[in-house]
Parts: C-alpha cells; sequence; structure tokens
C-alpha cells in the first residue's frame, strides 16, 4: 500500500471517528430554537427597543442641556456626549460574547437596570460629575440590551421571517430616535431638567417590568450551548462574505453619520433657517420611517443582497448632487430619497449578518457591527469637520459619495462553492486527521 494510500484511508478514519461528534455540536448550534418568538413576542421586544432606545436619545438631548445649565463648558459637553458612544465601542464585542455563552435573559436586564441608574443618578444628584456617570451607564446599558434584542430577533427566528423582525425593530428605533429628544425638549421645556431625568427612569423601569412579565418568551440557553469563546474577532473578518456586509455596515453608518453632521452645517453656511434645517432632517427620519414600514413587501421581491447595493448606490447619487442645490424644496427630495436608501439597508445588514456568522457567534457578529457604528459616531465628525474646514463643504458629501459607489460595485451575494472559513471544531477535527495521518505514515 502506498503512503498516499495509508493517508487517505487514515484521514478517512479519523473523520469517521470525529464526525458525528464535530457535526452534533454544529448542529446543535444550528438547529432552530425550541421556543421561537411568535407575532405576540416580536411586538413585545419591539416595544422594550422603543423604552430603552429612548433612554439612549433622550438621555443624549438631557444630559447636554444638563450640563450647560450647570455650567459646564462646552469642551465638557463634547466629552460626555463621546462616553456615550466611546465605551460601548470598546465593550460591545466582549458584550456579544458574553450574550452567545448566556443567552439573552441576563444581559437583557442588565442592560435594562444600568439604564435605570443612568437616569436614577441625575434625578437624585444635580451634579456635573454625575453626568459622566451616567452617560457611561446609559451607553453600555442601551449597548447591552439592544445587542442581546437583536440576537433573539435572528436566533429564535426562520431565514424568512428573520428579515421581517429586524424591519419592524428598525421601525421601533425610527420612532424612538424621533420621540427620544422630543420627549426630553418638552419635559426640559415645562418641569426642567431633573423631571426629565425623571421620565427617563419611569420609561426604563416600564421597560424592566415588561421585560421581567415577558422573560418566559426567551428560550434559555441550551445545554449543548457553547463555551466562552476565545476565538479572535479576526476569525469573523477571515470569512469572505462576513467581511463584505460589515464593511457595508461602516459605508452605510458613516452615510447616516454625514447627514446628521454636515447637513446643519452645510444648511447654516447657504443662509438656511434653524426651522427649514430641520425640516430637512425631519424629511430624512420621515423617509426612514416609510421605508421600514414598507420594508416587509419588498423584501419578500427583492433580494437583500439586490436592496444593500441599491441603497449604497442610491445614497451615493444623492451626496453627489447635494452641495449642488439650494433650493429648499430640492434638498427636502433628496434628503427624502437618502432616508429611503439608508433605511431600507440596516434590516438587510442584520438578516445578512445572522445568515453569515459562524454558528454560535452571531452575538459577537452583532456586537462587531455595534462597535463600528460606534466608532463612527466617535470619529467621523471629526474627520468631516477637518475636511470641509480645509478643502470646503462639498468634499465630504463627495468623498463619502465615492465610498459608496465602489461600496454598491463591489458588493455582491457570495460566490457558488464559497465557503466560511472553518469552524474550531472543524479545524480540530482536521487537525487530529492530518495528525494520525502523520502516525500512521511513521508505523
Amino acid at each position: 500500500m502506498t503512503p498516499r494510500s495509508r493517508r487517505a484511508i487514515a484521514a478517512l478514519r479519523t473523520a469517521f471517528t470525529l464526525g458525528p461528534t464535530v457535526t452534533r455540536q454544529q448542529a446543535a448550534a444550528a438547529e432552530p430554537p425550541q421556543a421561537p418568538l411568535d407575532e405576540r413576542g416580536v411586538l413585545i421586544f419591539c416595544v422594550l427597543g422603543i423604552l430603552t432606545h429612548i433612554g439612549l436619545t433622550g438621555g443624549r438631548v438631557t444630559v447636554s442641556l444638563g450640563a450647560l445649565a450647570q455650567g459646564a463648558s462646552s469642551f465638557t459637553v463634547g466629552v460626555l456626549m463621546a462616553l456615550f458612544a466611546l465605551l460601548p465601542m470598546l465593550l460591545s464585542v466582549h458584550v456579544g460574547r458574553w450574550v452567545d455563552h448566556i443567552g439573552a435573559r441576563v444581559p437583557m436586564r442588565i442592560g435594562v437596570s444600568l439604564l435605570i441608574a443612568g437616569s436614577l443618578l441625575p434625578f437624585a444628584v444635580q451634579d456635573t460629575r454625575v453626568l459622566f456617570a451616567s452617560s457611561f451607564m446609559t451607553g453600555i446599558g442601551c449597548m447591552t440590551f439592544h445587542i442581546a434584542a437583536q440576537n433573539v430577533m435572528g436566533m429564535y427566528a426562520s431565514p424568512e421571517r428573520r428579515i421581517i423582525n429586524f424591519s419592524r425593530l428598525s421601525l421601533s428605533m425610527s420612532i424612538s430616535g424621533f420621540g427620544g429628544p422630543l420627549i426630553a425638549g418638552l419635559a426640559i421645556d415645562h418641569l426642567g431638567v431633573r423631571w426629565a431625568f425623571g421620565i427617563l427612569f419611569l420609561c426604563q423601569l416600564l421597560a424592566l417590568g415588561t421585560l421581567l412579565k415577558q422573560q418566559r418568551r426567551l428560550p434559555r440557553p441550551s445545554r449543548t450551548h457553547r463555551r466562552a469563546s476565545r476565538d479572535q474577532v479576526s476569525d469573523l473578518l477571515a470569512n469572505p462574505t462576513l467581511r463584505r456586509v460589515l464593511i457595508s455596515t461602516a459605508l452605510l453608518s458613516g452615510a447616516w453619520d454625514l447627514n446628521a453632521f454636515m447637513v446643519p452645517i452645510f444648511g447654516s453656511a447657504i443662509g438656511l433657517s434653524a426651522t427649514t434645517i430641520g425640516l430637512i432632517l425631519s424629511a430624512f427620519s420621515v423617509a426612514t420611517f416609510v421605508i421600514r414600514i414598507l420594508l416587509p413587501w419588498i423584501q419578500q421581491r427583492v433580494a437583500a443582497w439586490t436592496l444593500l447595493r441599491a441603497a449604497m448606490l442610491t445614497a451615493s447619487v444623492v451626496y453627489v448632487l447635494y452641495p449642488f442645490f439650494r433650493e429648499v424644496p430640492i434638498l427636502i427630495l433628496l434628503a427624502f430619497l437618502l432616508g429611503l436608501a439608508l433605511g431600507s439597508g440596516q434590516p438587510s445588514l442584520m438578516s445578512l449578518l445572522h445568515a453569515h456568522a459562524p454558528a454560535g457567534r452571531a452575538a459577537e457578529a452583532l456586537g462587531l457591527r455595534m462597535a463600528i457604528i460606534n466608532g463612527g459616531q466617535f470619529v467621523l465628525p471629526l474627520v468631516f469637520g477637518s475636511l470641509s474646514a480645509l478643502t470646503g463643504l462639498g468634499m465630504p458629501f463627495w468623498t463619502v459619495a465615492a465610498c459608496l459607489f465602489a461600496g454598491g460595485t463591489l458588493t455582491r451575494p457570495p460566490r457558488r462553492g464559497e465557503t466560511s472559513p472553518p469552524q474550531p471544531a472543524e479545524r480540530k477535527a482536521s487537525d487530529a486527521a492530518g495528525n494520525m495521518a502523520t502516525r500512521s505514515e511513521k508505523r
């Protein structure tokens, strides 16, 4: 018998010895849960998403205005705002691994508890130093809850239901993104900063009560649940399909940040009033809300990858045109088109992320996505501000447009036969097969 034949027989013997164990582990991680979320469960967790996200969006407004009312400098306010995104950016991947390890119940409870503390402390103690703790706890709490909630929405659903769940979750984020600042602003004007924190505290108490009452809808971690991962983020990035999804996340998130940061600066530079600038931004928000209502119907007819490419290419065209116009109706139309494009991208991204994440690491992939988004919110305003100061107001728009065009052109679904890198269990089996073959050859 030739050495090549001996190696082949040894590899087959090892594969049949180790194969059933590896297959059972992967099947346990990939099999559908025993208690998937029903329609009522999805609705409840969307409501929880609204309440907890109000803690973040309303908290940003209340913390910044509260700090200014206490005599803080603009630099201090900037640091407070950065804390909302900086620490979640640094910790979100670790939180995702934790969620993968223990399930969603405990992280959700801890996330809401941190949001409660983040609004209760400044309600009880009127001090700028307390606002630093509030920013920290609110940012970490919201990030922890939403990684767990997104994982539940994706994991405990069939592939057909997953994209619908994410569309509804994104719609709830649009509601809280509009309602949080509005509630905080009205409360500050009519009741004062302290009672604005009090209202946010009541929202989080309601979220905790609802979560505790409805947590039976969350399946417990199975006995075959994976152990705490020692895998690296580089393992996720080695997956070519997942890497394209994460790059698309960075591009669409950067486009979203550009709209929030540069449109007020551009509008002020061309002489628009604050009301008009607010109207343009509102057209963008209304469009994201509209597209997310229609998204379940659209996604039944358009593939997720096609929708993602269309979103990037449409946003690219809008940003190319934006600096050339001064007429308010045209700017409102462009903002609405931009909202339709960017609002359609996020649910598709989350669905694709779940579909292509390695088994048992979906929450870690969601944490990496959140780290990218928070990193952009922390870094990109500095980049956009510097670029516009050095080269003019049009350059940030055109730079992002070029990146979106490149992303939309290169983004594609996985080719037939394109596979993800081997999972840890597969690597162990392969290594064992190689070792046994080597020993057989020596004999």
